[in-house]
């Protein structure tokens, strides 16, 4: 096994290991501090008996990826700035979760709060990424490959790089804390999209990337342990945040920025039925889905949560075969 591969298992297994181990220690301090979770009352009636579990568990898995990483990406300018972008929006989760759930502030951050963090975070890893990795404002096309040897791309200029790598960041991290309504359907979906990432990375000559993608797959499986159905803690904004930001940053750094709005396929058909359902509503006054992100829909059609979590799985791994499909000639 080429030795990429073999690091990429180390940092999987060390990040999975310690997400395993600090569950049984993190859950109960936060059941002490009474960091609980609060259910809209507006949602799925079942939800309800949910309210007061664990929150901010999102530190569970942060915890076993930056051991990992530091241990074996340390020397990777790429993989400590996937890092770095990814512990600092889980610190703004952090603060978010922090004022709502322990402070008693039902809103948290204000949006303006949180997206001016966001933003100026996104900016910093742009920034760096033409500055330190020397990457360039190219853009890769998806499906290229088929037609054109080597595929084909976008040159858009700093100035669009800059707007289109901050949407992308700031989208992927919103679009995971919106999936982020299942036991176990954030989690899992990443866990999948992570892999698929680390492939991706290693294929395009970024090991310091793959290197924190298997982390964080592995973090998440461990935290699967305890976020599985029935859930006794959730990652909160801490988490979901992180993983939608450290998703937009490997994108961004492996010029795939394109493929992940096919690959994250079931965090953007979760985006688009939230904005699809306001538009709707503030247009025409009615509503598209019972309730959206899109799992509330399916759980009011009377499906099971346990059967929502799995179908969306295997629609991720739908979307992940397709979207690397795309990279056909372009992966050499």
């Amino acid at each position: 096994m080429d030795s990429g591969w073999v690091i990429n298992l180390k940092s999987f297994l060390i990040s999975s290991v310690v997400a395993i181990l600090l569950g049984p220690l993190v859950i109960p301090l936060l059941r002490r501090l009474k960091l609980g979770q609060n259910v809209r009352s507006d949602g799925p009636a079942r939800h309800l008996q949910k309210s007061g579990t664990p929150t901010m568990g999102g530190i569970i898995f942060l915890a076993g990826i930056t051991v990992s990483g530091l241990l074996l990406a340390g020397r990777s300018t790429e993989g400590l700035m996937v890092l770095g972008i990814t512990l600092a929006f889980g610190l703004i989760g952090f603060l978010d979760d922090f004022i709502k759930v322990y402070l008693k502030r039902p809103l948290g951050l204000r949006a303006r709060e949180k997206l001016l963090g966001q933003a100026l975070f996104s900016v910093l890893f742009c920034a760096l990424s033409i500055s330190a990795l020397g990457r360039g404002t190219v853009f890769v096309i998806p499906f290229s490959g088929f037609f054109v040897t080597g595929g084909l791309s976008w040159e858009p200029g700093v100035i669009l790089f800059y707007v289109i790598g901050v949407v992308v960041i700031i989208s992927a991290a919103n679009a995971v804390n919106l999936t982020d309504g299942l036991d176990g359907l954030a989690a899992g979906v990443t866990v999948l999209v992570s892999l698929a990432y680390v492939f991706i990375s290693q294929g395009l000559g970024n090991p310091g990337v793959a290197v924190i993608m298997a982390a964080v797959a592995g973090g998440c499986l461990g935290f699967l342990f305890f976020n599985r159905h029935p859930a006794s803690v959730f990652m909160g904004d801490t988490g979901s945040l992180a993983l939608g930001a450290c998703l937009g940053a490997a994108a961004i750094t492996t010029k795939s920025e394109l493929f992940l709005l096919i690959i994250g396929g079931v965090f953007v058909l979760e985006t688009l039925s939230v904005i699809l359902q306001v538009i709707s509503f503030q247009l025409f006054g009615r509503r598209i889905f019972r309730m959206s992100p899109l799992h509330h829909h399916f759980e009011l059609c009377n499906w099971s949560e346990k059967k929502v979590v799995l179908v969306f799985w295997l629609a991720a791994l739908v979307f992940i075969a397709a979207g690397l499909a795309g990279f056909y000639k372009l992966i050499g």
